[in-house]
């Protein structure tokens, strides 16, 4: 068992609900590092926790494991982008704003008087822009 300020990767492992195959797998990744061993047992230092929440967090918000690592320091201080933060919350802003023109029209679609929804102007609208939003995700996933 580590000491108060250390723990090994079992505790971390109950005190955060997350698995040591994930545990592992992030300290692969460079989200968070060991601070030795014990015997086999990795050792990381008590505030892996608080870290551990804020990549929960991130990863909640949608941030890619990769731009994730980088908000550390070595140190396991986080060193947020601002800007970065922004560009997320516009991203998330605008997927938000895709559903619920989603959820409007299907709600339409699901109400509509038409006797087939295939002859409903909205349905025929919203067909078309889903077609029209796959066509530039799959372009665009082309050119990454």
């Amino acid at each position: 068992m580590g000491t108060k300020n250390e723990l090994t990767i079992r505790e971390v492992s109950k005190r955060s609900g997350l698995p040591t195959s994930t545990l592992r797998y992030y300290e692969e990744k460079g989200l968070i590092k060991s601070i030795g061993r014990q015997g086999i047992t990795r050792v990381f230092k008590a505030n892996i926790i608080e870290q551990l929440s804020l990549i929960a967090l991130a990863r909640y918000a949608g941030f890619a494991l990769e731009e994730i690592a980088a908000m550390f320091s070595p140190s396991g201080k986080p060193t947020i982008d601002r800007q970065q933060l922004l560009e997320k919350a516009e991203l998330l802003e605008k997927k938000i704003r895709q559903l619920q023109s989603m959820s409007d029209g299907l709600r339409h679609v699901a109400n509509c008087p038409e006797n087939n929804q295939l002859d409903c102007p909205k349905f025929q609208a919203l067909v078309s822009e889903a077609a029209r939003r796959q066509l530039l995700e799959d372009k665009q996933s082309r050119f990454k």
